[in-house]
């Protein structure tokens, strides 16, 4: 399958590909015990703590639904509401240890899926889709940095 532009669309239903793909990491998050909104969040706290709203403008959702997500995350262990000694009406989300875990179990599970997936192709197809991976990822951390640059002015 070919992505290369054609009159400004992707040739191959690249669209459905990655849908199809999405739904092989949402099988693999279901395994792990964790839902995509879920494992998304948990990936955004584990460098350190971060207040609702700048995860929810990252994660593309509102502010209500980052809350009814990380109280579920709260209740299971996986995310502490830590005050800020310098302002109390702040509370910084934080990883903790059993949120670590599940964050470092899923992405085994993804790992997992994927590589079976991998197995069915040869290995110069193999490297490229984890350079396509690579470039995917820069991409979206550059539109999500633009985006927010825009909305910060």
């Amino acid at each position: 399958m070919s992505l290369e532009p054609f009159d400004g669309h992707l040739i191959g239903g690249g669209g459905r590909v990655l849908a199809r793909l999405a739904k092989q990491l949402e099988m693999a998050l279901d395994g792990a015990g964790l839902s995509m909104a879920q494992y998304r969040l948990l990936g955004w706290l584990e460098p350190g703590d971060e207040a609702s709203v700048r995860l929810a403008e990252r994660l593309a959702v509102t502010p209500p639904s980052i809350t009814a997500l990380v109280d579920g995350l709260v209740k299971r262990g996986f995310v502490d509401r830590v005050p800020d000694p310098a302002d109390r009406r702040r509370l910084p989300l934080h990883l903790t240890d059993e949120g670590v875990a599940a964050l470092h179990t899923a992405d085994a599970a993804i790992e997992a899926r994927l590589a079976t997936i991998l197995e069915h192709l040869g290995e110069r197809s193999t490297a490229a889709a984890a350079r396509g991976l690579l470039a995917w990822e820069t991409g979206l951390d550059r539109a999500r940095d633009a985006h927010l640059a825009g909305a910060a002015k």
